[in-house]
């Protein structure tokens, strides 16, 4: 029985050593493996896979015959494993809890606004290569970056170090599960009661798609009294809401902003 090979037609996007246009700097990599050994302790084995997880999609490069690469398709991954990682975890610490609980704790943790400031105090974020010199709101990139941070390491490591990595380098150095069962960290939720209180109109509106070739995105844009605030992008309309929620947050409540962020 035969059977064809397309292994000389396949392209590894993961294996970047074999495209000249992807640009490779041995100090550099040095550097950006000092750096992960000093925010997680460990240094990386494939630095490859780290370079991309913060090469944003507006900075992606074309490896081969017009495919370009950023972080995104390590987002997808570091998405999924960082929710089980996260929900294994909560099954294990509250035994005595209801799915609805762990749902929600679950939901705090990996919502887009704790990976944002979760990455910020990390200092993910100082490390992503990105060009937000358009019009575009890049509002999560932060987080989306965390996101591939993780796809990278479970690529290079494997689950069980993954898993090691997040919990006891970040969930327990960074993260306080009992401050966050009473936190509300839904910035739409937040923004919804003060407009209500303040008697202020408040609307989202999508004004803009974008296809990045895997999955759509949406541009939220939220205004108050027919006034601008911010703008989110995400893969949903609720999450980028959540996120044009946040960036308005920050305006309206910049005292809270800065002690959260702390």
């Amino acid at each position: 029985m035969c059977r064809s090979s397309s292994k000389s037609s396949t392209v590894n996007p993961l294996d970047l050593r074999k495209f000249k246009n992807f640009k490779l700097h041995r100090s550099s990599d040095r550097e950006l493996s000092g750096t992960i050994k000093n925010i997680f302790g460990f240094h990386p084995g494939n630095i490859f896979l780290y370079k991309l997880a913060f090469r944003h999609r507006s900075a992606a490069q074309e490896i081969f015959n017009g495919i370009k690469i950023s972080n995104e398709r390590l987002e997808y991954l570091g998405d999924a494993v960082l929710s089980l990682v996260v929900a294994d975890h909560l099954f294990k610490i509250f035994p005595f809890k209801d799915e609805g609980f762990l749902t929600e704790m679950r939901s705090k943790i990996v919502s887009r606004v704790q990976l944002n400031v979760l990455s910020r105090k990390l200092g993910i974020d100082r490390l992503v290569q990105a060009n937000q010199s358009g019009p575009s709101p890049f509002r999560s990139i932060a987080g989306d970056a965390f996101e591939a941070f993780v796809g990278a390491m479970y690529m290079d490591k494997g689950y069980d170090f993954t898993k090691k990595i997040i919990i006891n380098r970040i969930i327990k150095l960074h993260i306080d599960i009992d401050e966050l069962e009473t936190l509300d960290i839904n910035p739409k939720s937040t923004l919804l009661e003060w407009s209500q209180k303040m008697k202020k109109t408040l609307d989202f509106k999508v004004i803009g798609e974008i296809n990045t070739g895997m999955k759509k995105q949406y541009i939220v844009e939220v205004f108050i009294d027919d006034v601008s605030y911010g703008q989110g992008q995400d893969f949903s309309i609720k999450g980028a809401e959540q996120l044009a929620a946040e960036e308005a947050c920050k305006t309206i409540f910049p005292a809270e902003e800065t002690k959260k962020e702390e």
